[in-house]
This record gives C-alpha cells, sequence and structure tokens, in this order.
C-alpha cells in the first residue's frame, strides 16, 4: 500500500507541484485511487467470479453445492470484498488524519461484521433445504437446528458489532454476560422455552407439515403447513391460519391425526338414545312385521327376544353391508348404561375414507337410517320435550 501513495508522490513531483497545495491534491488522488480500486474489486467479484463459480456447481453431479453456493448467497460474499479493500487502503489513504481513519476504520468493520453475519445466515438457512422431504422428521430437526444455529450467530455478530464500536475486545464483553446471565434468562424466559419447545416438538416426532392437527380449548384444528422454532401454523379448513406456539403443544394435549390419514380409515363413535318405555319384548305383529320387510329372519323372533337387541344385530349386518364402512375393522353395536335421557346404544366402526366431505356425508346417511327403522323395531328415538 505504502508503494501506491509513494507512485503518487512521484507523480507529483514530476509535474512540478510545490507548496500547500502538494498534501490537498495528494490526499485528494489516494482517495480516488481508494474508491476506484475498492468499486473495481466489487465490480470484478460480481462479473467475473460469480459467474465462473455458478458455472462450477452446475457442471459438478452433486446438488448441494447447488443449494449453498446460489447467486444469491454469492452475490452477498462479493459484498464483502470491496469493505476488505477499503480497510486495507484506508491506513494508506488517512495517514496524516488519524481519528478520520479510526472511525472509518471501525465503521468498514461494523459493516463487514455485518454483510459477514449475512452470508453465514443464508448459508446456514440453505442448509434447511438439505436433507429429507417436506413436512419429514429430519426435514423438521434439520430447521430446528438450523434457526438455533441462526440465533446464535446473530448474537455473536451484535456482541463483535459492540465491542468494535466501544473498541473492547469481544473476549472482555463475552466474559461479562456471564454475570448478568440470570438476568438475561429471565428477560427472554419464554423465547428460551419457545426454542426448547420447538426442538422437543421436531426431535421426537410429535408433528410434521401436513399433519391434521386439533387442540382442545384452542381454535386450532387444520393442517400444519409450517414449524419453526418458536410458531407452529395451522392452515384451518376455512383457509385462515392459526398461529400456536410449540410451547402449548408440548406442555398441553392435543390430537394428531396422521395416523388416521396414513390408515385410510376414520373412526365413527356416535349415541343413538331410545326411549325405555318404547324397549319390548316381539310381539306377534311386531314379528310379523318384521318378516314381511324381511329385517330379520325366523330364527331371530324367538319368545323372549327384545327389539332393542334384535335391532342392534340388524345394525350391525346393516354397517357389514355398506361398501363404505371398513368391515376387516372393529365394528359393533353396544348397548350402555341407561341415562336420564334414555337407552343409549353406541355405534363404533370405521369409514373407509378420511375425505372429510364423503365421510359425513357417510355417516349422516347412516344415522338417517338408523331414526327411519327404529319405529319399524317398535323403537322411539329419545327426545326431551319443553314443559309446557
Amino acid at each position: 500500500m505504502d508503494d501506491i501513495r509513494i507512485f503518487v508522490e512521484t507523480v507529483l513531483n514530476a509535474l512540478g507541484l510545490q507548496g500547500a497545495s502538494v498534501p490537498v491534491v495528494r490526499h485528494l488522488l489516494l482517495v480516488v485511487i481508494a474508491v476506484f480500486l475498492t468499486l473495481l474489486s466489487g465490480w470484478l467479484c460480481r462479473k467475473l467470479l460469480v459467474p465462473f463459480a455458478l458455472r462450477i456447481t452446475k457442471k459438478t453431479p452433486s446438488q448441494w453445492d447447488d443449494v449453498l453456493f446460489d447467486e444469491k448467497v454469492l452475490l452477498t460474499a462479493c459484498s464483502i470484498v470491496p469493505a476488505v479493500v477499503l480497510w486495507e487502503l484506508l491506513p494508506m489513504v488517512f495517514y496524516q488524519f488519524p481519528i478520520v481513519r479510526e472511525m472509518l476504520t471501525r465503521l468498514t468493520a461494523v459493516y463487514i461484521v455485518i454483510n459477514s453475519t449475512r452470508l453465514i445466515v443464508q448459508t446456514v438457512n440453505r442448509i434447511s433445504l438439505l436433507g429429507g422431504d417436506n413436512g419429514s422428521s429430519k426435514k423438521q430437526y434439520i430447521k430446528s437446528f438450523v434457526g438455533v444455529l441462526r440465533i446464535i450467530v446473530i448474537f455473536i455478530a451484535v456482541i463483535i458489532v459492540i465491542a468494535v464500536l466501544i473498541n473492547k475486545s469481544p473476549m472482555s464483553l463475552f466474559a461479562g454476560l456471564g454475570a448478568t446471565s440470570a438476568i438475561l434468562m429471565l428477560v427472554f424466559k419464554d423465547t428460551i422455552e419457545g426454542l426448547v419447545a420447538g426442538i422437543r416438538l421436531t426431535s421426537n416426532e410429535m408433528v410434521s407439515v401436513g399433519d391434521w392437527i386439533t387442540v382442545p380449548g384452542t381454535p386450532v384444528d387444520g393442517n400444519v403447513i409450517d414449524i419453526t422454532l418458536t410458531t407452529v401454523k395451522v392452515q384451518q379448513f376455512d383457509n385462515t391460519i392459526t398461529t400456536v406456539p410449540p410451547i402449548t403443544l408440548v406442555n398441553g394435549a392435543f390430537q394428531n391425526w396422521k395416523g388416521m390419514q396414513d390408515n385410510g380409515n376414520r373412526q365413527v363413535k356416535r349415541k343413538i338414545f331410545f326411549d325405555v318405555k318404547s324397549v319390548k319384548l316381539i310381539d306377534e305383529e311386531l314379528r310379523r312385521n318384521l318378516l314381511e320387510k324381511q329385517l330379520a329372519n325366523p330364527e331371530q323372533l324367538k319368545e323372549s327376544t327384545v327389539n332393542i337387541g334384535l335391532f342392534r344385530s340388524y345394525l350391525e349386518a346393516y354397517l357389514r353391508k355398506r361398501t363404505d364402512v371398513n368391515s376387516n375393522m372393529t365394528l359393533m353395536a353396544r348397548q350402555l348404561e341407561a341415562t336420564q335421557s334414555g337407552t343409549p346404544i353406541e355405534l363404533y366402526f370405521f369409514i373407509g375414507t378420511t375425505d372429510w366431505v364423503s365421510y359425513e356425508a357417510s355417516v349422516s346417511d347412516i344415522l338417517e337410517h338408523i331414526y327411519a327403522y327404529a319405529r319399524e323395531f317398535g323403537l322411539n328415538v329419545y327426545q326431551m320435550f319443553p314443559e309446557q
């Protein structure tokens, strides 16, 4: 760098400049040369090095270099080069102005730290694009790790910037943080808990992108579209977005419908209450009506047969005949303990689809059939009438 200054002084002497104007002209020329070299280094990096690096990464068979060293990352790296050149030229340009040189050196150092942090953060973000398909547990774990690493990098960068501005060693600031760690943990208590909860949520594979989850006591009921260390975004079925902190899912209870979605069947568990007064033995008129309509066979119509038990058998047979019901899974119609609302029969079976519209249509059709055919067996569905 001194060679440039000596060259400028030699040129000025050759031009015959003398007197008080020499230092001023020399300083202006050094500033122009510094600005020119700074801009030139940035231009060469953007126009030559970036296209060259992109061509090399495209020719390699691996994909990780295309992700890590894309154009945005390389351009961010190029933004650091002019600052480094200026850093080296400042002592030469302002060797007669130590205060100005010190101020510009610190500002340049801050610029280098900030852009270096941007470069590291962008590179770290690219890591989350590697390894695993979208929504996989491996992908989410890498994303959580990247989130923690990004926070650590930014925290270190802030400490270094402060150290540069106050002209202190960064290590002395890090040592001083030990005394205030308790205060920092208190101030950032919610953030730290959220980070830990986010890591637990992804590392234990409790939920993944694409899962349908339901959180009791909250409006959360939809598909997970994004998981970060501090938030879980859920798209409701009305296309609204609900955000829930991971700590709510970790510390509380939530329902993940992933098993149902993977299995391809959805559970149905419904109760139908019948009036106790309508429960009776099969009489001759009811027996004749059931035989005429082929709702039962003579072997089932014994003298001690109760109409609600016969109806339970009919319901099981009806459900097994339906093509939308998976008869290979648990299927039953059982009687529960009588209540003030009547005698309940609980239906437990599985619909062979997870599509919401098809599921609700099948369940509604089955319940409508039950309500309609209950009278054929002499049963009355319980209904509470308001007092007159």
